[in-house]
């Protein structure tokens, strides 16, 4: 009997690990596993071990090539194998005597080439007078948008597109978030909102380095059947409130007088402690159409905003920006905007899946082209890509899956020495993964 127990503990915690497919996923009753797992949670206490690793081949058109496909190249490689994650996830779940989830506890960590990292290391409580509410503190997943909460387990992708890396960098954070999901009845099932209070840097840096605290809300409409034939769309609205408190007196912006468009320092002593924004406003939506075998899958989403950094990047600064001597740099406040769309199509079997996307992240809306040059302060902090990617995946088991991938990047042409015309950046990506 025990070791009947035993087996049945493992293979409800595989299928748990194998169904997660958000960062910020709570448990749901309403599946199957949901269910299964609560009565054998009820009776004892558990602990579920699961985790993925994604060894890869990698071929870029140069060497040295900088890209948000798996990290930079080295100076005089064009090709490589690595280990792209290795994660290991524990959860402890807790549950009272109706079977109701009181707490859980997940840690996870990254283990590659270059070393070993936490990903999570977070706890929930959950409410269960009202079966609605639940509160999230620790090192856990931002609630901004639908790529950067998309597990990198079920991605069909190998990567998030550049605007996910370049703004939720890591997609982890410290901080606090509540959450309003309804579990039981009827009402309000298709509805899920978050809203945190996190440092802002994120995995990106060591600590928090100024006393401003970032908000961050998500509103979700859960996957809803649109008819008979099956199709489900599911959507949400994302907001993103912080900012940078600035320690030098140097601020620039992108301001246009007479014409031109220039990047302007103002170096007024009011800056200090003046909070540089990060404002971020994003809408996504998913509609996934059932075929005989498989499915088609649209996918859409779209940030706009403004961005606070460093002359020489847009991503956020994961501690406060010096130079080699410790000198504080000023911070770049840049407008952007970018967007992502996936069509998925399994190909008449649901072991073999075409994968198409194109995404763009334009770092500065105000200035193009042939406009942005160094004299009138601008980098290639400020230079736009598009990106089409395109592949296979084929899902081998129920654990084994392996892609072909291939990023088409493109730059716009500028007066950065550089940046005149298109980069040779482009990468191929081949990759297995493996899941318990």
């Amino acid at each position: 009997m025990k070791r009947s127990i035993v087996l049945l503990s493992l293979v409800m915690m595989g299928n748990v690990a194998m169904a997660q497919r958000f960062l910020t996923d709570m448990m749901d009753t309403t599946t199957q596993i949901g269910k299964g797992l609560y009565p054998l949670y009820g009776s004892h206490d558990r602990l579920k071990f699961g985790g993925y690793m994604q060894p890869q081949f990698q071929w870029a058109e140069d060497k040295g090539v900088k890209n948000y496909a798996g990290g930079d190249f080295a100076p005089n490689s064009n090709n490589r194998f690595m280990l792209r994650r290795g994660r290991i996830r524990v959860d402890y779940m807790h549950m009272n005597d109706k079977n109701e989830p009181m707490a859980l506890f997940a840690f996870q960590f990254d283990g590659s080439e270059k070393g070993v990292a936490i990903r999570d290391f977070w706890g929930r409580i959950y409410d269960n007078k009202l079966n609605m509410f639940a509160l999230t503190a620790g090192m856990f997943a931002r609630p901004m948008g639908f790529e950067a909460n998309y597990s990198s387990s079920e991605r069909e992708s190998p990567e998030r597109g550049r605007m996910s890396q370049i703004l939720m960098k890591t997609e982890r954070d410290l901080g606090m978030m509540g959450t309003f999901e309804p579990r039981k009845g009827q009402n309000f099932r298709w509805l899920k909102v978050d809203l945190g209070v996190f440092n802002g840097q994120g995995l990106a840096g060591p600590a928090e380095y100024d006393s401003h605290k970032d908000v961050i809300g998500r509103v979700s409409l859960k996957p809803r059947k649109l008819n008979k034939a099956g199709w489900t769309l599911s959507a949400s609205a994302s907001g993103y409130m912080g900012g940078i408190t600035s320690q030098s007196p140097w601020i620039y912006e992108a301001k246009e007088n007479e014409g031109v468009v220039s990047m302007i320092g103002d170096s007024s002593q009011s800056n200090i402690n003046y909070v540089a924004p990060r404002k971020y406003y994003g809408a996504d939506a998913q509609l996934k159409i059932p075929n005989r075998k498989g499915y088609s899958e649209f996918r859409a989403e779209y940030i706009a905003g403004q961005q606070t950094a460093t002359a020489a990047t847009s991503e956020t600064p994961g501690t406060y920006p010096v130079t080699a001597t410790n000198a504080l740099l000023p911070l770049y406040t840049r407008s952007f905007n970018g967007a992502y769309f996936y069509y998925l199509q399994h190909l008449g079997v649901d072991w073999a899946q075409l994968v198409l996307k194109y995404d763009w992240y334009d770092p500065n809306t105000k200035v193009q082209g042939n406009d942005i040059n160094a004299s009138r302060g601008f980098t290639a902090a400020d230079v736009k890509y598009n990106t089409i990617g395109g592949g296979f995946v084929v899902y081998l088991n129920a654990h084994v899956k392996t892609f072909l991938y291939y990023d088409h990047v493109t730059n716009e042409s500028t007066a950065i020495k550089g940046y005149t015309n298109d980069i040779k950046d482009n990468i191929i990506t081949i990759r297995l993964q493996y899941r318990f």
